[in-house]
């Protein structure tokens, strides 16, 4: 069998990795690659390989960076099942017509600038259109009931606790001659303890696993000491009649924040702002989220005995019409602005940006990952000055990270996943879904533990297991 990394290698966006058993391919997600504009274009646009030999695809969650690119696989020739849970699937509904109706958006807006300068257009990765045939080539299949893959490899979910419907994958894999060998696949693996998802569980012994790293070294804060953070965050920019811009995912990063704030509005310590949250996906999102309470934990369906809606509470306004969304610019007083991407790259929030940057008063709060040259990273760094749909703003206001509301287990957490495997049995070890540093502090903490061989791939590089 061989195994070959052709995203997510020494980097956190893209994920795809590429198996070869018995004849077949399969892939295990086919996500967006996200990073310097040119170079992004081209990766996801042209894949290592013809879509048409693809058999089958393994998806681990809904993300955009882990499913973003499957409207392209069908397009160019793709035509296998798309297997993943019930909960992804209904996410990957939204959130794929969604992201080929931004790409169709943005390119309309670049191509106004571009023709200005006398450059010729360009065209959208895919667009609304080819989403569908995608869409309709998914299969669902709920956690710990294990499916057929393809002749001679079987699979089964387990509950990463990352989003809602993320998965870790065991697969199981039959050649002629051999025994079964057990292969395991991480997907993002969520923090223990959090809000509203269960814990994640442990997939069984596998003789290799395919592990995201990508806070290796790095150790988060608790939920109790982020809600305080966020309420200091609050108040502060309200003292100086500031707006809070906040880059989230629509999909789980929306709803962690939203659901914190309800909980602050709950205990009578939320300040008496109007909060945006400016995503018509999100407003979607939220409402796949009340459909699957199965994905909650005890704490969270204990709250619902109370609190019949822990995603809405009497200041929080979803904004769904574009033109509403642009009188949130206008806007004087102080507020909470939720919108997507949460790597400032694409959508509403990037218009928000542009807008409120420049003002000291303002803050924008950073909750979640921002990959390598993507605008969110370019904040994160607090670049003095940063491009904005190709002109100049001053990064003037005040900029708060706060990794602590990660979906994504931390160091000592992902120590914690990896612990429940059998040493014995566990040969090989594959990081992927991590920078290089990151990559490697995981990797010098899994040796120090006597694991016993753990590689970091390079982009392309395959492996015989």
């Amino acid at each position: 069998m061989i195994v070959q990394f052709l995203g997510a290698a020494r980097t956190v966006t893209g994920s795809m990795h590429f198996i070869n058993v018995n004849g077949k391919n399969i892939l295990l997600d086919c996500g967006m690659f996200q990073g310097r504009r040119a170079d992004t274009y081209e990766r996801n646009m042209n894949f290592p390989f013809d879509p048409s030999t693809i058999d089958a695809v393994v998806l681990s969650h809904a993300h955009i960076d882990h499913a973003g690119n499957l409207p392209n696989l069908v397009k160019k020739g793709f035509s296998g099942n798309i297997f993943c849970t019930p909960a992804t699937a209904d996410l990957c509904r939204i959130m794929l017509m969604d992201s080929g109706h931004i790409q169709e958006k943005d390119v309309e807006f670049v191509n106004k600038r571009r023709a200005k300068k006398k450059l010729p257009p360009i065209e959208p990765l895919y667009t609304t259109d080819d989403v569908q045939p995608m869409l309709d080539l998914l299969v669902e299949i709920p956690y710990r009931t294990e499916f057929e893959v393809i002749d001679g490899v079987k699979a089964k979910y387990f509950d990463a606790g990352h989003i809602l419907g993320s998965a870790t994958v065991h697969l199981t894999i039959e050649e002629k001659g051999k025994k079964p060998f057990h292969l395991g696949f991480s997907g993002d693996v969520g923090r223990p303890n959090l809000p509203i998802l269960r814990d994640p569980e442990f997939m069984g012994n596998v003789s290799a696993l395919i592990c995201e790293s990508t806070y290796g070294g790095k150790l988060h804060a608790t939920t109790e000491e982020s809600s305080k953070k966020m309420l200091d965050v609050l108040k502060r920019t309200i003292d100086r009649g500031g707006k809070i811009i906040v880059p989230a995912f629509s999909v789980g990063r929306t709803q962690d924040i939203v659901y914190q704030l309800n909980n602050l509005k709950n205990q009578g310590l939320l300040p008496d702002i109007p909060v945006y949250v400016d995503s018509p996906l999100s407003m979607k999102a939220t409402e796949i989220f009340r459909k699957h309470p199965e994905c909650f934990d005890d704490e969270t369906n204990a709250i619902l005995k109370s609190d019949d809606d822990i995603f809405g509470f009497e200041r929080l306004h979803f904004i769904r019409d574009a033109e509403e969304s642009k009188t949130l610019n206008d806007k004087k007083e102080s507020c909470m602005i939720i919108a997507a991407s949460g790597m400032c790259e694409a959508g509403r929030i990037v218009h928000h940006l542009s807008n409120n940057i420049e003002n000291s008063n303002n803050t924008v709060l950073i909750v979640g990952y921002q990959a390598e040259h993507t605008l969110g990273r370019k904040i994160v760094d607090r670049n003095p000055e940063v491009s904005i749909f190709g002109e100049v703003k001053k990064l003037n206001c005040e900029v708060v990270v706060m990794n602590s509301f990660s979906a994504h287990a931390d160091n000592n957490e992902l120590l914690d996943f990896v612990s429940h495997y059998d040493k014995s049995q566990l040969k090989n070890i594959f990081l992927v879904h991590g920078e290089l540093d990151r990559s490697q502090a995981f990797a010098d903490a899994l040796t120090s533990r006597k694991y016993q061989r753990v590689d970091i791939p390079e982009r392309m590089q395959k492996f015989e297991v």
